[in-house]
């Protein structure tokens, strides 16, 4: 028999983190240190829905969820957090969904507003497999994309993966580039100061819709996510230098085999060579010396993404309607 224990970030950090290991699903926005990190800066009117599913005497599933009225939605939102999940043991779905929804009609909400999915999502997975529930009416719509980049074991297997426009589009870029002086692109996993603030300013000065989204609330959330994800051996803050002037930065994490580029910016002077493109090429570079298998470029379809070799994967939203 199973059933639901509700519980908080600190009673369930060791079984959450126990299964998002287990999984092979992307569940970095999903994780504890993400979940609690976006209910510090943004939870306002929510109300806290978390708990664990128990089976057999262990926890087999996480369900990160909040409440708006009578309305279930994740913990989290689409502004920071590029998809989510729930974070299930593998082979378990059947019964944790069965366990959840049930808790979920007996406290009275009648609806689940979930966004935004992968593919390979647990709620995507589970419920388009099983369309003829009887106790849900699950409707579906697609948000967005993501765009991914599988990686290849080395540099020249990559450039092979462009088609001869994009290859020779990014060669040239990168020769005009070194002929302007000494170029370095230096990765660390280090949260310094000095680092952040210069991130902060060319992710600003990069695009005006950067510098509205950058709100103050917005800056405090980006600096401790920088600083929980060097805490916990994520972070990836990347500084690209030309003749030691620092010109462009992009910030990622390392997550599981995965690299996410969650964002970047540059200096608006050096737009001219390319910097902002670039910084992102040598990030790839670097992700593929790693032996990480996965480059994503997180959501949005910008051309940028393409020009790199990405491929693009829809991300959905799902409303699922308990009948009672």
């Amino acid at each position: 028999m199973a059933e639901f224990i509700s519980g908080d970030f600190d009673t369930l950090r060791n079984c959450w983190t126990h299964i998002n290991r287990q999984s092979n699903a992307k569940l970095l926005f999903s994780s504890p240190e993400w979940s609690e990190l976006w209910w510090k800066h943004f939870a306002a009117d929510s109300e806290l829905y978390l708990g664990a599913v128990h089976h057999e005497g262990r926890c087999i599933g996480i369900a990160p969820l909040r409440f708006l009225g009578r309305t279930a939605y994740f913990i989290g939102s689409d502004n920071v957090c590029d998809f989510l999940d729930f974070v299930i043991e593998p082979g378990m779905e059947k019964i944790f969904f069965a366990t959840v929804l049930s808790h979920l009609a007996h406290g009275g909400i009648d609806t689940l507003d979930l966004s935004t999915l992968l593919p390979g999502s647990s709620v995507r997975t589970f419920f388009a497999n099983n369309t003829q529930r009887e106790d849900v009416s699950v409707t579906w719509s697609q948000e967005d994309v993501t765009v991914i980049l599988d990686l290849p074991g080395d540099l020249p297997s990559f450039h092979s993966m462009l088609s001869s426009k994009q290859r020779h589009e990014l060669l040239r870029k990168e020769r005009r580039l070194n002929e302007e002086g000494d170029v370095t692109y230096s990765i660390s996993p280090k949260a310094l100061s000095q680092d952040i603030d210069l991130f902060l300013q060319f992710f600003r000065d990069s695009r005006e819709d950067k510098n509205k989204f950058l709100t103050g609330q917005m800056e405090d959330f980006f600096r401790d996510a920088i600083n929980k994800a060097a805490s916990t051996g994520m972070l990836k803050l990347g500084i690209l230098k030309l003749n030691e002037t620092n010109v462009a930065a992009t910030l990622g994490f390392d997550y599981q085999d995965d690299t996410y580029l969650y964002n970047s910016g540059y200096n608006p002077e050096y737009k001219w060579l390319s910097v902002g493109l670039l910084s992102k090429y040598y990030y790839i570079r670097h992700s593929i010396e790693s032996g990480k298998r996965h480059f994503d470029f997180l959501k949005g379809n910008e051309r940028y993404k393409y020009n790199l070799g990405g491929k693009e994967v829809p991300l959905f939203r799902c409303i699922i309607k308990i009948i009672s």
